[in-house]
């Protein structure tokens, strides 16, 4: 067991199997359902690539920046050269996938343009909420690709800034980042809420 926990990707893939043996599970109880499916899966990748966006966006607002001040100069390339490049990898591939896995679950469950206009169409409240929540996801997405991570790649040096560019880009992206901490929380309620209020 040791062995697998010690590298991510078989702890990924361990975790893969155990998901697929649950649905084997669901499959021998309850059958296949091609409509049923779909909308799942989808469901579930979307969970999995949000809480996998929101959480890395939580440890740069809660863990990385405000710890930044108290690491000595000496020590902060570890972070800036080396674990920073990494967590924004997977930060902005996270919310591509969230924001894909999203539209296509909006599309599979039959909401998709009563969503994007936030429920006018139909009057329907869950619509309302899941658009909104949807919008909000939307700006953020556009945030962390359009502004955030072209941001980074100057104040960490993947691109060549100077000294003044590098520090202000670097306040930028801290900015554009606590905008969409602020932001994930009214669009998790409205998600949230969509699927229990309404």
């Amino acid at each position: 067991m040791a062995s697998i926990l010690q590298s991510l990707h078989k702890t990924l893939a361990a975790g893969l199997v155990l998901a697929v043996v649950l649905f084997i599970l669901y499959l021998i109880t309850q059958g296949f359902d091609n409509a049923t499916f779909w909308p799942f899966l989808f469901r579930w990748l979307h969970v999995f690539s949000g809480v996998l966006w929101v959480g890395l966006l939580y440890y740069f607002n809660f863990v990385q920046i405000p710890s930044m001040p108290k690491i000595p100069d000496e020590q902060k390339p570890a972070v800036t050269k080396v674990i920073a490049p990494e967590v924004l990898f997977w930060f902005r591939w996270a919310a591509m996938a969230t924001l894909v896995t999203g539209l296509i679950l909006a599309l599979l469950n039959g909401y998709l343009l009563e969503a994007i206009l936030i429920g006018l169409s139909d009057g329907v409240a869950k619509h309302a909420a899941i658009g909104i929540g949807m919008w909000i996801a939307a700006i953020m997405w556009f945030n962390v690709w359009f502004v955030i991570w072209p941001n980074q790649q100057k104040a960490l040096g993947l691109v060549e800034a100077d000294a003044d560019t590098k520090k202000a880009a670097g306040r930028t992206a801290m900015l554009f980042s606590r905008t969409n901490t602020a932001l994930s929380i009214p669009m998790l309620f409205s998600m949230v809420a969509a699927q229990n209020l309404y």
